[in-house]
């Protein structure tokens, strides 16, 4: 049946493709690649990808295309999907950049999916933007063609240690929960760093398994240990699941941390009221108001333009893939070329203002620009606490 389903989505992709091959024939076209994971555990993730990649290109495209020297040029995105799977992320991106001949590159969901594959993007020196990998483990590999629009786990961790310590001073024992993958435990790795630089206590760090379902034995272990700060990292599904077993086990603390599925709104849609209390940290919000002159204009224009076209409000994870659009965009019409070396070049030394905020590509390709907002889930609705240019209710601790 996955064999069957896999082969269903791949066909319905290649239909799709061909179709708008077709439409495209007679404009000059931009080619992206992106291997995403349309099916499988990361098929949410995946999901967000395409629609902030779809938006974009759509809104160009309207607008005639991005402009290269006297030239148009209309962008066509080639999908495939590697179905949650890292090693075939890598081939798919094999694929793109040696058979389909892409002229930039997305990169696939998640730190993980994105360090394994970018060596295959630095071999083709082909431009390539991750628009959800944060941690700095994705950047140290010295490549010049990989770059990153979120900031990394060690700005996000400092931010909520920095803040917890000014609202909630009594807060002194930190209890770590990550799942064992390289985006979640990097953000956990740099909160017990923090953590611990800022004087807080780690009495408990443990990780769980990819797979892992039942989490009642670790949450009964990291009870007894009378944490007051519980921080756990994973993706949504875990989150989801982890909460509720928080619930059933009787296990809370002053302060609750998850990252990143609160950004998301099926995390609380799935969790009701006992997602109440929760506090994380994104790396963007709608909330935010720049006003900038790229293809959306602002990021009321682009909140407007997603609900419209997705029937819901963005988070993070859509507007960072649409962020990446816009910045490959920008570079193209200041390079005036698609030649991968100008665009690589323009990637690496501007600093681009767009309607998600400012975005500077440090020497390791990574954003090293944002004022992570921190939030906290408060009547089933995301409540931004930090920072005060832009917060709309204060920190509530769980009593």
């Amino acid at each position: 049946m996955a064999t069957r389903r896999a082969f269903m989505t791949g066909l319905m992709l290649a239909t799709l493709l061909g179709a708008t091959q077709q439409a495209m024939a007679q404009d000059k076209v931009i080619r992206i690649g992106a291997p995403l994971p349309l099916t499988g555990a990361l098929a949410p993730e995946g999901i967000k990808q395409q629609e902030g990649y779809d938006l974009w290109a759509e809104e160009v495209n309207k607008a005639g295309g991005i402009k290269v020297g006297n030239d148009r040029y209309k962008v066509q995105l080639v999908y495939y999907d590697y179905q949650s799977a890292t090693p075939r992320a890598v081939q798919l991106t094999e694929k793109l950049a040696s058979e389909d001949k892409v002229n930039f590159i997305f990169s696939p969901f998640g730190s993980g999916a994105t360090k394994a594959s970018s060596n295959v993007s630095e071999k083709y020196k082909i431009p390539t933007i991750s628009s959800t990998g944060s941690s700095e483990q994705v950047y140290d590999q010295g490549y010049k063609y990989l770059f990153g629009t979120l900031n990394s786990n060690v700005v996000v961790s400092k931010a909520l240690t920095k803040y917890f310590k000014e609202k909630a001073p009594n807060v002194k024992k930190v209890a770590i929960y990550s799942r064992n993958d390289l985006f979640p435990l990097a953000l956990a790795t740099s909160l017990d760093d923090a953590a611990k630089a800022a004087g807080y206590q780690v009495i408990y760090f443990e990780k769980y398994p990819l797979n892992a379902m039942d989490h009642s034995a670790a949450l009964t272990e990291l009870r007894a240990k009378g944490a007051d700060w519980i921080y756990v990292s994973g993706y949504t599904d875990d989150l989801i699941r982890i909460r509720k077993q928080m619930s059933e086990n009787k296990v809370s603390a002053p302060v609750i941390t998850m990252l990143a599925g609160p950004a998301y709104p099926e995390f609380t849609e799935s969790l009701g009221d006992i997602a109440n209390g929760v506090t994380s940290v994104t790396w963007w919000h709608p909330a935010l108001r720049f006003k900038e002159n790229d293809v959306f204009g602002s990021t009321e224009n682009f909140v407007k333009l997603f609900q419209a076209k997705y029937h819901k409000v963005a988070d993070y994870a859509q507007a960072s893939s649409s962020v990446a659009g816009v910045v490959l965009q920008l570079a193209i019409e200041k390079a005036g070329s698609i030649d991968p070396e100008k665009v690589r070049d323009v990637l690496a030394n501007t600093k681009f203002d767009t309607f998600y905020g400012p975005i500077k590509f440090g020497p390791s390709g990574q954003n090293v620009t944002a004022d992570n907002p921190i939030f906290q889930i408060q009547n089933k609705k995301i409540t931004i606490i930090a920072p005060p240019d832009v917060k709309a209710g204060d920190l509530q601790l769980i009593k």
